[in-house]
Protein backbone atom coordinates (compact mmCIF):
# COMPACT_ATOMS: atom_id res chain seq x y z
CA UNK A 1 0.00 0.00 0.00
CA UNK A 2 1.14 3.38 -1.38
CA UNK A 3 2.06 6.02 1.69
CA UNK A 4 0.33 9.03 2.02
CA UNK A 5 2.34 12.08 0.46
CA UNK A 6 2.97 14.52 3.27
CA UNK A 7 2.50 18.15 2.31
CA UNK A 8 3.95 21.53 3.85
CA UNK A 9 1.57 24.29 3.15
CA UNK A 10 3.61 27.43 4.02
CA UNK A 11 0.98 30.46 3.57
CA UNK A 12 -0.42 33.43 5.95
CA UNK A 13 -3.28 34.27 4.10
CA UNK A 14 -5.98 32.70 5.50
CA UNK A 15 -8.64 32.68 3.08
CA UNK A 16 -5.76 30.66 0.33
CA UNK A 17 -4.23 28.69 3.16
CA UNK A 18 -7.70 27.04 3.58
CA UNK A 19 -8.77 26.81 0.24
CA UNK A 20 -5.17 25.13 -1.01
CA UNK A 21 -5.45 22.55 2.00
CA UNK A 22 -8.79 21.49 1.84
CA UNK A 23 -8.23 21.39 -1.77
CA UNK A 24 -4.98 18.74 -1.38
CA UNK A 25 -6.77 16.45 1.63
CA UNK A 26 -9.29 16.15 -0.58
CA UNK A 27 -6.84 14.73 -3.19
CA UNK A 28 -5.85 12.24 -0.73
CA UNK A 29 -2.61 14.55 0.56
CA UNK A 30 -2.07 14.97 4.52
CA UNK A 31 -1.10 18.84 5.02
CA UNK A 32 0.45 20.39 7.21
CA UNK A 33 -0.34 24.28 7.27
CA UNK A 34 1.97 26.86 9.14
CA UNK A 35 1.04 30.75 8.77
CA UNK A 36 4.09 32.06 9.14
CA UNK A 37 8.27 31.41 7.93
CA UNK A 38 9.58 30.50 11.32
CA UNK A 39 6.19 28.36 12.05
CA UNK A 40 6.64 26.14 8.90
CA UNK A 41 10.64 26.22 9.75
CA UNK A 42 9.65 24.50 12.72
CA UNK A 43 7.10 22.37 11.13
CA UNK A 44 9.59 21.14 8.79
CA UNK A 45 12.23 19.92 11.65
CA UNK A 46 9.29 18.38 13.73
CA UNK A 47 8.75 15.77 11.11
CA UNK A 48 9.44 14.68 7.41
CA UNK A 49 7.25 16.04 4.43
CA UNK A 50 7.12 15.04 0.64
CA UNK A 51 6.76 18.27 -0.71
CA UNK A 52 6.73 21.44 0.81
CA UNK A 53 4.83 24.71 -0.74
CA UNK A 54 5.93 27.91 0.24
CA UNK A 55 4.58 31.33 -0.02
CA UNK A 56 7.17 34.59 -0.69
CA UNK A 57 5.90 37.45 1.71
CA UNK A 58 5.41 35.52 5.10
CA UNK A 59 5.85 36.93 8.25
CA UNK A 60 8.78 36.58 10.60
CA UNK A 61 10.73 34.68 8.22
CA UNK A 62 10.34 35.06 4.28
CA UNK A 63 9.88 32.21 2.02
CA UNK A 64 12.69 32.90 0.03
CA UNK A 65 14.56 32.69 3.84
CA UNK A 66 12.83 29.67 4.51
CA UNK A 67 13.36 27.61 1.04
CA UNK A 68 17.04 28.45 1.90
CA UNK A 69 16.74 26.89 4.76
CA UNK A 70 14.89 23.66 4.04
CA UNK A 71 17.38 23.27 1.12
CA UNK A 72 20.35 22.85 3.31
CA UNK A 73 18.83 20.05 4.93
CA UNK A 74 16.74 18.53 2.30
CA UNK A 75 16.12 17.33 -0.97
CA UNK A 76 12.11 17.62 -1.11
CA UNK A 77 10.83 19.32 -3.91
CA UNK A 78 10.16 23.15 -2.94
CA UNK A 79 7.32 25.09 -4.99
CA UNK A 80 6.90 28.86 -4.13
CA UNK A 81 3.53 30.19 -4.37
CA UNK A 82 3.93 33.87 -4.64
CA UNK A 83 1.82 37.08 -6.24
CA UNK A 84 4.82 38.38 -7.23
CA UNK A 85 5.30 38.12 -11.05
CA UNK A 86 8.96 39.78 -11.79
CA UNK A 87 11.10 38.13 -13.20
CA UNK A 88 13.62 38.99 -10.29
CA UNK A 89 11.56 37.13 -7.24
CA UNK A 90 11.53 34.10 -9.35
CA UNK A 91 15.19 33.84 -10.32
CA UNK A 92 16.06 34.63 -6.79
CA UNK A 93 13.56 31.79 -5.68
CA UNK A 94 14.99 29.31 -7.74
CA UNK A 95 18.41 30.42 -6.49
CA UNK A 96 17.89 30.04 -3.04
CA UNK A 97 16.63 26.07 -3.81
CA UNK A 98 13.45 26.26 -4.89
CA UNK A 99 11.86 24.11 -7.63
CA UNK A 100 9.35 25.42 -8.97
CA UNK A 101 7.20 29.07 -8.76
CA UNK A 102 3.59 29.66 -9.73
CA UNK A 103 1.96 33.04 -9.39
CA UNK A 104 -1.26 34.17 -8.00
CA UNK A 105 -3.83 33.29 -8.68
CA UNK A 106 -3.53 29.90 -9.84
CA UNK A 107 -5.59 27.05 -10.70
CA UNK A 108 -6.03 24.58 -8.41
CA UNK A 109 -6.08 21.49 -11.03
CA UNK A 110 -2.44 23.40 -12.02
CA UNK A 111 -1.16 23.37 -8.65
CA UNK A 112 -1.86 19.25 -8.10
CA UNK A 113 -0.83 18.44 -11.54
CA UNK A 114 2.71 20.17 -10.34
CA UNK A 115 2.68 18.74 -7.19
CA UNK A 116 1.94 15.26 -8.99
CA UNK A 117 4.91 15.80 -11.44
CA UNK A 118 7.28 16.99 -8.82
CA UNK A 119 7.17 13.97 -6.58
CA UNK A 120 7.02 11.50 -9.94
CA UNK A 121 10.71 12.89 -10.43
CA UNK A 122 11.69 12.91 -6.75
CA UNK A 123 10.11 9.26 -6.07
CA UNK A 124 12.63 8.23 -9.13
CA UNK A 125 15.87 10.37 -7.11
CA UNK A 126 15.02 8.72 -3.94
CA UNK A 127 14.72 5.10 -5.37
CA UNK A 128 18.11 5.60 -7.42
CA UNK A 129 20.25 7.71 -5.05
CA UNK A 130 18.70 5.62 -2.04
CA UNK A 131 22.17 3.18 -1.87
CA UNK A 132 24.61 5.91 -1.88
CA UNK A 133 23.11 8.20 0.65
CA UNK A 134 22.45 5.67 3.01
CA UNK A 135 26.75 4.53 2.27
CA UNK A 136 27.34 8.28 2.98
CA UNK A 137 25.67 8.75 6.20
CA UNK A 138 28.77 8.53 8.50
CA UNK A 139 31.91 10.42 7.31
CA UNK A 140 35.32 10.27 8.99
CA UNK A 141 37.57 13.03 9.29
CA UNK A 142 41.93 13.56 10.16
CA UNK A 143 41.98 13.99 14.11
CA UNK A 144 39.22 11.18 15.29
CA UNK A 145 36.53 13.01 14.14
CA UNK A 146 33.56 10.47 12.88
CA UNK A 147 29.97 11.87 11.88
CA UNK A 148 27.02 10.14 11.48
CA UNK A 149 24.44 12.33 9.41
CA UNK A 150 21.76 9.99 9.68
CA UNK A 151 21.81 8.70 13.25
CA UNK A 152 23.28 12.63 14.78
CA UNK A 153 26.01 10.44 16.29
CA UNK A 154 29.32 12.12 16.77
CA UNK A 155 32.43 10.18 17.89
CA UNK A 156 35.80 11.64 18.71
CA UNK A 157 38.70 8.84 18.48
CA UNK A 158 36.34 6.45 18.81
CA UNK A 159 34.18 7.59 22.08
CA UNK A 160 31.25 9.24 21.60
CA UNK A 161 30.75 12.86 22.55
CA UNK A 162 27.39 14.22 24.21
CA UNK A 163 26.00 17.33 22.51
CA UNK A 164 23.24 19.34 23.33
CA UNK A 165 20.80 19.32 20.40
CA UNK A 166 22.10 23.23 19.43
CA UNK A 167 25.34 21.93 19.05
CA UNK A 168 24.87 18.66 17.14
CA UNK A 169 22.96 21.31 14.45
CA UNK A 170 25.75 23.56 14.21
CA UNK A 171 28.07 20.39 13.28
CA UNK A 172 25.39 19.04 11.27
CA UNK A 173 25.03 22.46 9.47
CA UNK A 174 28.46 22.96 9.19
CA UNK A 175 29.90 19.69 7.60
CA UNK A 176 27.56 18.94 5.93
CA UNK A 177 28.28 21.69 4.13
CA UNK A 178 32.42 21.17 4.05
CA UNK A 179 34.21 25.09 3.28
CA UNK A 180 30.73 26.87 2.76
CA UNK A 181 31.10 29.96 5.03
CA UNK A 182 28.08 30.66 7.17
CA UNK A 183 27.17 33.99 8.72
CA UNK A 184 26.45 34.14 12.68
CA UNK A 185 22.88 35.15 11.54
CA UNK A 186 22.58 32.33 8.59
CA UNK A 187 23.21 29.81 11.73
CA UNK A 188 20.86 31.69 14.21
CA UNK A 189 18.05 31.60 11.68
CA UNK A 190 18.54 27.72 11.01
CA UNK A 191 19.19 26.62 14.25
CA UNK A 192 17.51 28.46 16.29
CA UNK A 193 14.29 28.86 13.97
CA UNK A 194 14.19 32.62 14.67
CA UNK A 195 14.87 35.42 12.26
CA UNK A 196 16.64 37.24 14.57
CA UNK A 197 19.86 39.87 14.56
CA UNK A 198 20.49 39.81 18.13
CA UNK A 199 21.44 36.03 18.05
CA UNK A 200 25.65 36.80 17.48
CA UNK A 201 26.86 36.15 20.71
CA UNK A 202 24.46 32.87 20.97
CA UNK A 203 26.01 31.12 18.15
CA UNK A 204 29.31 31.92 19.21
CA UNK A 205 28.99 30.52 22.77
CA UNK A 206 27.76 27.54 21.44
CA UNK A 207 30.35 26.84 19.09
CA UNK A 208 32.48 27.91 21.77
CA UNK A 209 31.52 25.08 23.90
CA UNK A 210 30.97 22.80 20.54
CA UNK A 211 34.85 23.46 20.04
CA UNK A 212 35.62 22.32 23.45
CA UNK A 213 34.18 19.15 23.39
CA UNK A 214 35.76 18.50 19.99
CA UNK A 215 39.13 19.43 21.66
CA UNK A 216 39.82 22.29 18.44
CA UNK A 217 41.51 25.04 19.05
CA UNK A 218 40.37 28.34 17.71
CA UNK A 219 43.99 29.20 16.63
CA UNK A 220 44.65 26.12 15.07
CA UNK A 221 41.71 24.47 14.07
CA UNK A 222 41.57 20.94 12.53
CA UNK A 223 37.32 21.10 12.13
CA UNK A 224 35.53 24.64 12.56
CA UNK A 225 37.35 27.56 11.23
CA UNK A 226 36.54 31.68 12.39
CA UNK A 227 36.31 34.16 9.41
CA UNK A 228 37.06 37.00 11.27
CA UNK A 229 33.72 39.24 10.60
CA UNK A 230 31.93 37.11 8.55
CA UNK A 231 31.23 33.87 10.48
CA UNK A 232 32.37 29.80 10.50
CA UNK A 233 33.33 27.18 7.85
CA UNK A 234 34.00 23.62 8.27
CA UNK A 235 37.27 22.65 7.16
CA UNK A 236 37.80 18.85 8.15
CA UNK A 237 39.80 16.83 5.92
CA UNK A 238 37.89 13.77 5.48
CA UNK A 239 39.58 10.14 5.15
CA UNK A 240 38.60 6.76 3.48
Amino acid sequence: MASVTKVLLVEDDPEIGRIVRDHLQREGYAVTWASSGVEGWEDFQAQPFDIALIDLMLPEMDGFALCKHVRLTSDVPLLIMSARHEDEAKVRGLGVGADDYVTKPFSLTELSARITSHMRRYRRFLQKDGEAVEDASRCKYEGGLSVDFEKKEVQLNGESISLTPKELGLLILLAGHPHRLFTKQELYEHIWGQADLEGNSTVTVHVKSLRGKLKDNKRDSRFIQTVWGSGYRFIGDQTT
